[in-house]
């Protein structure tokens, strides 16, 4: 299994996106299901041409990718309902690809550090800040033993999950390397907690390894939402502990579609970021990724109490910036207010701020709604491509005001 590696602190969490849609691949009919076997067959080819080369194991892993892209969209109605399953599929698909070839690429040794570096800054506040009397080799010591368990917990996620044999252990730099990028999807799968928080299951994990909590009464949070397979589980799922887990959890389920258009949505945030020169506010994203309080985010960044209060200023100007002309087509559509859904307002509402809107803004709508580009709608407005979307910018700004407001 995994072990000992570099400082925690020397890594830190890559970025990754989900590549657009290649139109040569996309099926004629996204409404329907793409066949398993079709997936697979794209995802073969696109390994092939990422890596140069065809690495051993690769139909098995990318069919075992696929089946679990048709089980996501199967269960996720938000899938079901969106009209383009297809698209979804490519999308899930290659966003796994994508973490598969990642790690491929960096080998075995590195990835190994990448990936523990990474899931080490997820934790090290829920754990090492318990004992704060503790030297920093014991702190670092009590971090390796839980990720050393989380591992072993992760593996057996992948084996039943992915319904392979109870033994099964990667063998080649392939499987190592899906197994890596599971490991990694799965620590950061959100669990939906009471009053509607949510938060990373490798954080659950922490806190409960933190309290000491005795291994007897340790929750596999999976099964409490998914049910059990064998006899073992199945008897453990009738414990007065697991049914309180699953009372709380198993209606609060993440849809997985979210969570794939949030690490897009963060990814090309990131991007945006550094384009505009705003590397600090990158740094000060992925620290608030982590959990950290804003103490340790002065503490990690070298700044005085005013000089963050700036920086999250700029951070929250680029971020409205970001959502409403950079990108604001994948914002809105993870937040369920794409302009198919009314812009997330009430049926009231939209009418109210349809009602509201001029004779030029209902035109610009109309455009976008049409899915006119910059350009044409520059024509037909007859201003520039940069006053285009500096009114679209303006409209989504009264569509956010208007959908704020309390239902008429």
């Amino acid at each position: 299994m995994f072990v000992n590696t570099q400082s925690l602190n020397t890594v830190t969490p890559t970025a990754y996106a989900t590549p657009d849609v290649t139109p040569e691949y996309l099926p004629l009919t996204p409404a329907v299901e793409m066949d398993v076997q079709a997936l697979t067959d794209i995802l073969l080819r696109e390994l092939h041409s990422s890596l140069k080369t065809k690495p051993a194991s690769a139909k098995t892993v990318m069919l075992r990718i696929a089946l679990e892209v048709e089980r996501i969209c199967q269960k996720s109605d938000r899938i079901q309902d969106s009209g383009e399953i297809q698209t979804w599929q490519l999308n899930l698909g290659r966003h796994r690809l994508q973490k598969c070839v990642q790690y491929y690429k960096l080998g075995s040794k590195q990835g190994r550090v990448e990936l523990h570096s990474s899931l080490a800054a997820m934790v090290y506040r829920h754990i090492a800040y318990v004992e704060a009397q503790l030297s920093f080799q014991a702190r670092y010591n009590l971090i390796e033993d839980f990720l050393q368990a989380f591992y072993i917990e992760s593996l057996r996620a992948f084996r039943r999950e992915h319904d392979v044999a109870e033994d099964y252990t990667p063998r080649t730099r392939l499987e190592l390397s899906e197994y890596m990028a599971f490991t990694e999807q799965y620590a950061k799968r959100q669990i939906g907690l009471p009053g509607r928080n949510r938060q990373r299951l490798i954080v659950l994990r922490a806190q409960s390894f933190a309290k000491g909590q005795p291994p007897e009464t340790s929750i596999d949070i999976e099964m409490a939402v998914e049910g059990a397979k064998t006899e073992e589980a199945e008897a453990q799922s009738r414990s007065y502990a697991m049914q309180q887990v699953r009372e709380q959890m198993v209606s609060e389920a993440v849809d997985p579609a979210e969570a794939v258009l949030r690490d897009r949505v963060i990814a090309e945030l990131k991007r945006y970021l550094e384009a505009q020169g705003q590397s600090d506010c990158v740094q000060y994203l992925e620290l608030k990724m982590q959990d950290l309080q804003a103490c340790d985010i002065d503490e990690a960044l070298g700044l005085t109490t005013r000089q963050r209060d700036y920086l999250q200023q700029r951070f929250k100007y680029h971020v409205e910036k970001f959502s409403r002309s950079s990108q604001w087509k994948l914002v809105h559509q993870w937040l369920g207010a794409d302009l198919d859904q009314k812009l997330g307002m009430t049926a009231n509402q939209w009418e109210q701020f349809y009602g509201q809107l001029s004779e030029a803004e209902k035109t610009l709508l109309q455009l976008k709604q049409a899915q006119q580009s910059d350009k044409d709608i520059a024509k037909a407005l007859k201003c520039t491509p940069k006053q285009a979307q500096k009114r679209w910018a303006k409209l989504l700004e009264l569509a956010a005001a208007q959908r704020n407001t309390q239902q008429a």
